[in-house]
């Protein structure tokens, strides 16, 4: 299987222009990767527009509505965004859940309505520095996991990623350190092998995401043992994001 590596633009860059000189700068930089899938995420706005059949990048979205169609002003549903050419579907982000108040159960029902079309969601979890600090990590997770995951069956589950991305360590600099990193990918493993079966948790694909840069990305892959990267801030930097591929291959 190969390394993923998810590009998360967030509200970047400003115009149609910018994102389309970063993906193209983005492109040719991986022109000649064939170890790592690469999924670049951008604004909604600019989806339409950076669609290229290039068998190594494809195209995912930061956000998703829970239903299908319907009377929802603003809201855009999976179906739309399957037809505009995504593969994946970033669900739960930290920043969702924070300046949005997404819940567990919305994440859920997003979650849900994502496998139903076919698509692939990356579901998000992490504690914040005071739940850390409490010594509340592990019952954060846990409950972000069995809650979001309520009610998905073992053949949907099969097809879901999960991005373990410590709020404490999103934009911060601060990255978490890959023996604290590897030992959160254990504790979901074994979250996930008492929900469904150990199968499932053994070959289930996991992120890192919070703070990458090419210094530290390959200490996630090779030694913490994850199978990928959820990347923010560097990913709006074309030779940086770049070189964080090449370092995990």
């Amino acid at each position: 299987m190969k390394t993923l590596v998810v590009a998360n633009w967030k509200m970047n860059p400003q115009t149609l222009q910018e994102a389309k000189q970063l993906f193209n700068l983005v492109k040719r930089g991986a022109k000649n990767i064939k170890n790592a899938e690469i999924v670049i995420s951008p604004s909604f706005v600019f989806l339409s527009n950076i669609q290229y059949p290039i068998s190594n990048i494809k195209l995912g979205a930061q956000n998703v509505f829970w239903e299908q169609k319907g009377a929802y002003t603003g809201e855009v549903s999976p179906i739309m965004l399957k037809d505009l050419g995504c593969q994946y579907v970033i669900v739960g982000h930290s920043e969702r859940r924070r300046y949005f108040e997404e819940t567990d159960e919305i994440i859920n029902k997003k979650l849900d309505a994502v496998l139903s079309v076919n698509l692939t969601p990356i579901f998000c979890i992490g504690e914040t520095q005071k739940e850390r600090e409490q010594e509340k990590t592990e019952d954060v997770i846990k409950n972000q996991i069995i809650s979001g995951l309520k009610g998905i069956s073992k053949v949907k589950f099969s097809k879901i990623i999960i991005a373990y991305e410590p709020i404490w360590a999103i934009g911060t600099g601060r990255p978490c350190d890959v023996e604290e990193a590897q030992k959160m990918g254990l504790l979901i493993r074994k979250i996930i092998s008492r929900l469904y079966i150990n199968t499932f948790s053994k070959n289930i694909r996991l992120l890192y995401g919070g703070s990458v840069n090419s210094k530290n990305a390959a200490g996630y892959i090779k030694e913490a043992g994850f199978q990928g990267l959820l990347v923010g801030g560097a990913s709006l930097k074309a030779r940086e994001f770049i070189e964080i591929v090449k370092k995990v291959i």
